[in-house]
């Protein structure tokens, strides 16, 4: 019987953001603690990132920026959504994320149903979110988006059937988005453990080896070159 991730690479190649750019047009990005590029720059306001990223985006002639998956990053440290007295810090990304400063739609990767959706208006969190469920071959995961704007849970209705590359959103601008420059987080999950609206995007070393397992990584999907 073939797993998640058999199925993922087997399936189509799907685009989530803005699919009249060519996947030639993207670029990686690296946000990880380890990016000595990132010492020198004060990044401490969405606008910091956004300014970051359209240099970054201009100086590879590039539309999009993607990666950050399995990525240990300090960005996280402004929110107590990731650390606070009583929990372990969460600073490793096991989403993907599509960086692009501008109105973009975003559009389900695979036909499935609403989950779940929700605004997670906390700093730092995700702000309106989608969750989408999906079956193939008998194998039931999910997939989120994160980010979005408000318009975009709307007439949102769960268990509302979704075509694959139909539109579900738009993308979310600071401070709505949890105040980040704007990107979508796309991640697939296979168990939701009975939460609704929303799923960890951030995880810490000690949960890493689970949440490596329950949301593979976003690229086999997306097939990003």
């Amino acid at each position: 019987m073939n797993t998640i991730r058999d199925i993922l690479q087997q399936t189509e190649s799907a685009k989530v953001i803005a699919n009249h750019i060519d996947y030639a047009d993207y670029v990686a990005l690296d946000l990880s603690v380890t990016n000595t590029d990132l010492a020198g720059e004060s990044l401490t306001a969405a606008k910091d990132y956004e300014h970051y990223i359209q240099r970054y985006l201009d100086n590879h002639q590039a539309q999009i920026a993607f990666g950050g998956y399995n990525e240990t990053r300090n960005l996280y440290q402004r929110s107590a959504v990731f650390k606070n007295e009583n929990t372990d810090e969460r600073n490793i990304h096991i989403g993907l994320d599509l960086w692009i400063n501008e109105a973009a739609p975003i559009y389900a990767a695979l036909e499935g149903k609403i989950h779940s959706f929700q605004n997670n208006e906390a700093l730092g969190d995700y702000g309106p979110t989608i969750i989408l469920e999906h079956e193939i071959e008998g194998c039931k995961f999910h997939t989120l988006y994160g980010h979005l704007s408000l318009e975009s849970l709307k007439d949102k209705k769960v268990g509302q059937p979704i075509a694959k590359g139909e539109q579900i959103a738009e993308l979310g601008l600071p401070p709505v988005n949890g105040d980040y420059a704007p990107h979508l987080h796309f991640q697939i999950i296979i168990d939701m453990e009975n939460k609704k609206g929303d799923y960890p995007g951030v995880c810490s070393s000690k949960t890493l080896a689970f949440y490596l397992q329950n949301c593979p990584d976003p690229n086999l999907l997306l097939k990003i070159k």
